[in-house]
């Protein structure tokens, strides 16, 4: 358990570092990283910047953009290609929940690549990590399960309180030859179980952050689970849905998961509607720009969302528009 997905993602990218140097014969704790070999690292254009400033983090570097779809998916082909352009360990970093689509990369094709090029592949999964407890999501993150490591926030779709990360690594020699310590004599240990949680994280000292994550799964259990991610995506595609019947309103995504991305004719407007929602006051909706366009960016990521939510997140924003065509008539 971490701080939030952006150190369980760079949780996931130290272990993926520790592991492609040890394979390479270079010992990181030893020697660091000067004179190390290159890492190289590769990502969609669309990633989320933290995963840039978690590679800073570690020293690895700007990473490579791979080309992405009108959706923000990363392309296979490309990232075949660009692999296959130099020599060297490398790491490939995947999105479930792009920021803007809420769209997921392809997996299967994605890490059947990165595989036959030996590279780590790391899943940005802040939000859209939840969508495998969905039966009917499941095409979204098919072939997730096959990646290395896996990084997302609880607080983001759980819904359990900030500071609730949660990094996932398959590697567990990776994972605490990067995060673990040698010797610390003065702390009990946990030899033959799972291990102690400092060894696994960035920190030593940390509050428990496994507690209210465990109790929003233990009173939610399997079914809740799929029933608060199934409802948090109902909802975006019902609004989506009503507000593309609104002439004037244009939705930008496919509404797969839990973001909608609006425009409202030319920038300006759209600037303009966004600061009138957020005046308003009823709901918010933040202004964000996506595929060269400015854009009002919908995250439903509320427990709590239900209809009535809906009808009037729907009623706020064609309200909004309203009465910026009507400023400016």
């Amino acid at each position: 358990f971490t701080t939030g997905a952006t150190m369980a993602n760079f949780t996931g990218l130290a272990a993926a570092r520790w592991r492609l140097l040890a394979d390479a014969g270079w010992n990181l704790d030893r020697y660091g990283l000067a004179g190390a070999p290159r890492i190289r690292c590769f990502v969609g254009q669309e990633r989320h910047d933290t995963i840039d400033m978690g590679l800073r983090y570690l020293g690895l570097g700007s990473p490579t953009l791979v080309p992405t779809d009108d959706q923000g998916r990363l392309l296979a082909d490309p990232l075949d290609t660009m692999l296959s352009e130099g020599p060297g360990p490398a790491i490939v970093c995947l999105q479930a929940g792009n920021l803007h689509s809420g769209a997921f990369d392809p997996f299967e094709n994605a890490i059947r690549i990165a595989r036959r090029h030996g590279a780590w592949v790391h899943v940005d999964g802040a939000f859209g990590l939840w969508a495998a407890a969905v039966p009917e999501l499941a095409g979204l993150t098919a072939g997730m399960a096959q990646a290395d490591s896996w990084g997302t926030d609880a607080h983001k779709t759980l819904n359990v309180p900030y500071d609730c990360g949660i990094a996932i690594v398959r590697d567990t020699g990776a994972l605490r030859g990067a995060m673990g310590l040698a010797t610390t004599s003065y702390m009990v240990h946990d030899a033959e179980g799972p291990g102690d949680p400092f060894q696994k994280v960035p920190e030593l000292s940390r509050r428990g952050r496994g507690i209210t994550v465990w109790a929003a799964l233990r009173s939610l259990g399997r079914e809740g689970v799929a029933a608060q991610v199934r409802g948090l995506a109902g909802a975006a595609a019902r609004i989506s849905r009503r507000l593309a019947e609104v002439e004037g309103i244009e939705v930008l995504n496919d509404v797969d998961y839990t973001q909608v991305s609006l425009a409202f004719g030319d920038d300006a407007i759209t600037r303009a509607v966004a600061a009138r929602l957020i005046e308003d006051g009823k709901v918010w909706m933040s202004g964000s720009h996506w595929q060269g366009r400015d854009v009002l960016r919908v995250s439903v990521s509320n427990w709590s969302t239900d209809a009535d939510d809906v009808d009037t997140a729907v009623e706020a924003v064609s309200s909004a528009f309203a009465a910026v065509k009507s400023a400016g008539n």
